[in-house]
C-alpha cells in the first residue's frame, strides 16, 4: 500500500482558525466536547427499539406477521444503537470516562461486529484516506458494485443503479458471517491498530468468544431452549440484520458516494493536493441537516462533515457547530457540501451510481 502525505502548507489556516472558533464556542458555553443527558436518553431509547422486540419474541405467544414486524423494529433499533452509542463510544466522545466509552462501545459485539476490525476500518483507514481508492475500504465492495471511477469498470455495473439496494441489505449480516474473520486476518498481518498494536491471539480469541455468544443469543436461545421452528428463528434473524444493513448502508452512501464529493487519487509519490482537514470538506456530504427526526436518528451521521474535522467530539454538538463549519469554509472559499433533503441525497446518489456505472469512455 503506496504512503499517502497530505499537504502541510495548502489552506493550513483553515484548520487552525476553525479549531480555534470551535474551541471558543464550547469554552463560551462551558460545556464537554462528550455527550450529554439528551445522548445518554436516547441510548435508552435506542436499546429498547433494539432489544425490548426481541424479548416480546422470546416471551409472547404472537400471530407470525406480527413477529416480522418485531424483526423489522428490532432491525430499526439495531441501527440506532450502533450510529449513536457504538459509533461515538469508539471514537471517544459518548462520555469523557473511558472506561464508559469502553463499556458502551462494546455494544458493536451484540450487533455482530467487533471493536478493533471496526476501529481500524472506521477510525483509522476511512476518517483519515476518505474516499482514496485502495485506502478507505469503505468504498470498497468488490467487484459487485463500483463506487470510485478509479474501480476497474465491468459490464453488470451498467445495471447497479437497480441492483444495489438490495444489496445494501447485507452489510451487517456479513459482519456476522464472514467479514470479521477476514477483516481481523487483514489487519493483524498487516500490523494496524488504532493505538497500541494488540495481540492477535487475544484479538482472535475475542473474535471467536464474541460471535459465540452473539449466536447462542439471537439463534440458539431461541432454537433450542424455545424451540421455535428454525426457519422461523433464521427469517426474524436475517429480517433484523437486512434492515440495520439497509438503513446503515444507505446512511453511509449518502455522506460520500454523491456527486458533489471527490474522490482524489495520490501523484506517483503519494502526495494529496490539500490538507487533512481540507480533503475531509472536498470528499463528504451532509444531508438533511435541518430535520430533527434525521438528526435525532442518525446520531447526526447527516451532519458527516463536522464528524469528519471533529471525529472526538460527540454528535449531540454537531447542529451547533455546523455553523461554524459551514462560515470557516465559505470564509476560506472552500466547499461545503450538503444535500437539504435526505429524499434529495437519496435520488443524486442513485443517479451518481449510474454515472459510475457507465463505461468509462461514454462517462
Amino acid at each position: 500500500m503506496k504512503t499517502i502525505n497530505f499537504s502541510r502548507v495548502n489552506k493550513a489556516k483553515f484548520f487552525r482558525t476553525l479549531n480555534k472558533r470551535v474551541n471558543t464556542y464550547f469554552k463560551e458555553n462551558n460545556i464537554k466536547r462528550t455527550g450529554n443527558w439528551k445522548l445518554y436518553t436516547k441510548a435508552t431509547v435506542m436499546f429498547s427499539i433494539f432489544l425490548l422486540p426481541f424479548i416480546v419474541i422470546l416471551t409472547v405467544s404472537l400471530p407470525q406477521w406480527s413477529l416480522l414486524i418485531l424483526s423489522i423494529i428490532s432491525g430499526i433499533g439495531m441501527a440506532g444503537v450502533g450510529m449513536n452509542v457504538m459509533h461515538d463510544s469508539n471514537h471517544d466522545s459518548f462520555s469523557s470516562k473511558k472506561w464508559v466509552n469502553k463499556l458502551m462501545g462494546s455494544s458493536i459485539y451484540i450487533l455482530a461486529g467487533n471493536v478493533y476490525n471496526w476501529k481500524v476500518q472506521h477510525n483509522v483507514l476511512h476518517h483519515t484516506f476518505t474516499n482514496i481508492k485502495d485506502h478507505d475500504e469503505d468504498i470498497d465492495a468488490g467487484r459487485i458494485i463500483r463506487f470510485s471511477k478509479h474501480s476497474k469498470w465491468l459490464k453488470i455495473h451498467k445495471l447497479q443503479k437497480y441492483y444495489s439496494i438490495f444489496l445494501y441489505g447485507l452489510l451487517t449480516i456479513n459482519w456476522a458471517i464472514t467479514t470479521d474473520v477476514k477483516q481481523m486476518h487483514r489487519y493483524l498481518k498487516k500490523k494496524l491498530s488504532y493505538g497500541k498494536f494488540p495481540n492477535p491471539r487475544t484479538e482472535w480469541t475475542k473474535l471467536v468468544l464474541s460471535k459465540v455468544v452473539y449466536y447462542s443469543l439471537w439463534i440458539v436461545l431461541p432454537l433450542v431452549v424455545l424451540e421455535i421452528v428454525w426457519w422461523k428463528v433464521f427469517l426474524g434473524f436475517f429480517v433484523m440484520h437486512y434492515t440495520a444493513g439497509m438503513i446503515l448502508s444507505l446512511v453511509f452512501q449518502l455522506a460520500h458516494i454523491v456527486p458533489n464529493t471527490e474522490m482524489p487519487i495520490p501523484d506517483k509519490e503519494g502526495n494529496l493536493e490539500h490538507t487533512w482537514a481540507v480533503h475531509q470538506l472536498y470528499t463528504t456530504s451532509n444531508f438533511a441537516p435541518s430535520n430533527y427526526l434525521i438528526n435525532f436518528y442518525t446520531g447526526g451521521l447527516n451532519h458527516q462533515v463536522e464528524h469528519h474535522i471533529f471525529p472526538h467530539i460527540s454528535h449531540v454538538h454537531y447542529n451547533k457547530l455546523a455553523k461554524i463549519v459551514k462560515q470557516t469554509a465559505k470564509e476560506f472559499n472552500l466547499p461545503y457540501n450538503e444535500y437539504k433533503t435526505m429524499r434529495k441525497a437519496i435520488v443524486e446518489h442513485f443517479k451518481h451510481l449510474g454515472f459510475l456505472g457507465k463505461k468509462p469512455t461514454l462517462a
